[in-house]
């Protein structure tokens, strides 16, 4: 019980400092912690990290900012990819996926050491290439380039959950950043429910395919990554974001190292 605590504190606090995406170094530290494979810690980690979106996105949905029909098409493109996703990671070496999860680790830290905009103001006119909103309501003209592009999102989203047990805030904030006009904070807010959704559904296909989770593991883990979530918030509030932010792309490139040592020494 004690281990379940102090990791579910340590993933809470990150995740309330950087973010949702603060959430992708749970599976990591399962593995390294509990000493489980990467197909076992997975759905494990996907629990606290929806537990505790569904939290950021319960307070998002209180000051309006969540879309939540983009999120709830995004969710239900990316379910069905959850299937996809456990079924690619069973066919899979451990060794691979380490290697395919460090990958995905370097990525994020090179976008956050790569990020210089401020990150709370709407994407400028002419970048805005799809998803735009609607000035006067303020919602999404759902054409046909909209909700394929919310629907390619959630797919990408739900396949790397379902591969890797991440939330997917990765892959959801900078194409909802990139591709349309709404602001950081709602992009984070729709991000939490999308997270939160397709988390639940991924954890439901782990189950379906055979996996038996820990369960009491499970009820600390979450628990204790929501208080330090709300932890990580205060804090938050009182430090500087981008070397918060900087410190956990370091981080992230410290923990990638050590997967692609350990998938060598195949130490699994």
């Amino acid at each position: 019980m004690l281990i379940s605590l102090l990791l579910g504190v340590c993933i809470g606090l990150i995740m309330g400092l950087t973010g949702a995406g603060g959430g992708i170094l749970a599976v990591p530290a399962l593995v390294a912690g509990m000493g489980w494979p990467m197909q076992q810690a997975a759905p494990v980690a996907l629990i606290a990290v929806g537990c505790s979106a569904a939290l950021g996105a319960l307070e998002g949905f209180q000051r309006r900012l969540v879309r939540y029909r983009a999120a709830i098409w995004m969710a239900l493109a990316g379910a069905p990819c959850t299937v996809l996703g456990n079924m690619l990671a069973r066919e899979l070496s451990q060794r691979l996926l380490m290697f395919l999860f460090a990958l995905v680790l370097l990525w994020v830290a090179y976008r956050l050491l790569h990020r210089h905009d401020s990150g709370s103001g709407h994407v400028p006119q002419d970048k805005v290439k799809a998803g735009q909103l609607d000035p006067e309501t303020g919602r999404f003209n759902w054409n046909a380039a909209t909700v394929a592009l919310v629907g390619l999102i959630g797919a990408i989203t739900g396949v790397m959950s379902g591969l890797l047990g991440v939330g997917g805030g990765f892959v959801i904030v900078p194409m909802l950043r990139r591709y349309t006009n709404v602001s950081m904070h709602g992009i984070v807010a729709t991000s939490l429910l999308v997270i939160a959704l397709v988390s639940c559904a991924s954890v439901g296909a782990a189950i379906w395919r055979g996996i038996v989770l820990p369960y009491e593991f499970c009820v600390y883990f979450s628990v204790a990554s929501a208080a330090g979530m709300l932890l990580g918030r205060f804090f938050s509030r009182r430090l500087p974001e981008q070397r918060v932010q900087q410190g956990f792309a370091v981080v992230l490139i410290c923990v990638a190292i050590g997967l692609i040592v350990k998938a060598s020494m195949r130490i699994v």
